[in-house]
């Protein structure tokens, strides 16, 4: 399997050697991230965040009518909000479909050490992600969630295009239920890690 690298802007995948885990490395069992459960989550953080940007082509739809009185422009407001919720919800959906993504969500069980985490699918088959790569870690009363980095625009790119791809990214993560763990000591070490590397600051769950 292919290690992701970046993803935004033209990123992609990276092949490295798996290194093997290290003695007292945390194990989990067999799980596979359903995509359903992805579009979810990230649905619910992207509109959480975002809400207030369906203002703008609801504005500019009406913006004629301080000139033109017209029921036509209010018309006009709502379709372009509804296309724009449209086609903001499909961007999210579209990751489950990208061709470097669909690894994140093939049935694996999970490897942490300090040095990387490693997704196996089979002995041959893994994907080591250096926790480097992870931008940050969220808990919830269920499940870790580990955010990759998103991935940098190309210098060549035009500016207008290079704020659409920062403002409009879409979130990619990797998504470790707690029952995952084999025991709770399991999860309380994963947990620790977490913190030792800086990537899970909020207060410890009781």
């Amino acid at each position: 399997m292919n290690q992701p690298n970046q993803r935004g802007g033209g990123g992609g995948y990276r092949q490295q050697q798996v290194q093997q885990a290290a003695p007292g490395s945390i194990k989990t069992k067999k799980y596979q991230f359903d995509t359903n459960t992805y579009t979810r989550l990230a649905m619910a953080e992207v509109w959480r965040k975002e809400w207030w940007y369906v203002t703008i082509p609801f504005a500019i739809g009406l913006l004629p009518a301080v000139i033109w009185h017209s029921w036509w422009w209010l018309a006009l407001s709502v379709v372009l909000t509804v296309l724009f919720v449209l086609l903001r919800s499909a961007q999210i959906t579209g990751v489950t479909q990208m061709e470097q993504s669909k690894p994140l969500f093939e049935r694996m069980n999970y490897e942490a050490d300090q040095r990387q985490l490693v997704m196996r699918q089979t002995e041959q088959r893994a994907m080591a992600l250096p926790w480097d790569q992870i931008g940050r870690v969220r808990r919830d009363p269920d499940a870790f969630l580990l955010y990759l980095k998103p991935g940098v625009p190309p210098a060549d790119m035009a500016a207008w295009r290079q704020w659409l791809a920062r403002t409009f990214d879409v979130p990619v993560f990797l998504h470790l239920p707690l029952r995952l763990f084999n025991n709770d000591n399991d999860r309380k070490l994963f947990e620790a890690l977490l913190r030792r590397k800086g990537l899970l600051t909020d207060a410890p769950a009781a």
